[in-house]
């Protein structure tokens, strides 16, 4: 497990004490749970960042993960660093209600578990496409966005 004070001053500054989902701007299957949660998150709880922005590229950094290849998803839940599936399960259990219950392959062993989501994870852009360009949030979401220019 990993916390906020594993990334830099700088970082940890951008990012707050918020909720945060890091995802693959381009990868339709990442992009597609991103939109899922929007969908579902009624408290307005989680905040994005794109894997491929400075903020993304500097937390991937400050946890020595490749910055050219998003196989890892990260979700930050109460100051805590999720990676992979129990990414996914953390933002599950977040969102509460019915969803709380995917929320339990964080449960599996990794054995089990790691395997099933590399293989996903290598292949997501042959299985689900990908775009050529990361996807623009509707103005009503952009707020959400931690690594949008503010002025644009």
């Amino acid at each position: 497990m990993r916390y906020l004070h594993d990334l830099s001053p700088s970082t940890r500054a951008a990012l707050g004490d918020r909720d945060v989902i890091v995802f693959d701007g381009v990868c339709v299957l990442c992009s597609g749970f991103f939109r899922f949660v929007l969908r579902h998150d009624r408290a307005e709880r989680f905040h994005f960042v794109t894997a491929q922005s400075d903020l993304g590229q500097a937390m991937y950094r400050d946890l020595d993960l490749p910055t050219d290849d998003f196989e890892t998803n990260l979700v930050i839940t109460d100051g805590r660093i999720h990676e992979r599936l129990d990414a996914f399960a953390a933002a599950m259990r977040a969102l509460g209600g019915i969803w709380s219950v995917a929320g339990l392959v964080r449960g599996l062993p990794a054995w089990a578990k790691d395997p099933v989501y590399h293989l996903i994870a290598r292949n997501r852009y042959r299985i689900f496409g990908r775009t050529e360009t990361c996807l623009l949030p509707a103005p009503g979401v952009r707020a959400r966005f931690l690594d949008l220019d503010r002025a644009a």
